[in-house]
């Protein structure tokens, strides 16, 4: 694993979200594989179906990534935020399903 670090910004300014009817994952930025890239819009679908409170999906969203990929996993899951992050290359998302940004990277 490596241990470099990359800074990455976010902003929930990214355009238009996808409608909530079809709430297909638009990933808007990537420093990860496409497997781990897989696993989050994955990991983040099922806590969708499981909670409906945001800090909750986040909350199972780290633990899941914590678990699989080892610690120390940092996710911000809303509407409405802003951030820049320092993170481990290799390990940063940042996409939108429906109206939720979900911010997920490791430190």
């Amino acid at each position: 694993m490596s241990d470099a670090k990359q800074d990455a910004p976010s902003g929930s300014d990214a355009g238009t979200a996808p409608s909530a009817t079809n709430p297909k994952a638009v990933i808007k930025n990537v420093d990860m594989t496409e497997e781990m890239q897989q696993d989050a819009v994955d990991t983040a679908n099922a806590a969708i179906a499981k909670f409906s409170v945001e800090k909750d999906i986040a909350a199972n969203l780290k633990k899941e990534f914590d678990r699989k990929y080892g610690p120390t996993w940092h996710v911000v899951v809303g509407k409405n935020f802003g951030s820049y992050v320092t993170h481990e290359t290799k390990h940063f998302i940042y996409f939108y399903i429906g109206p939720l940004a979900f911010l997920i990277w490791k430190s």
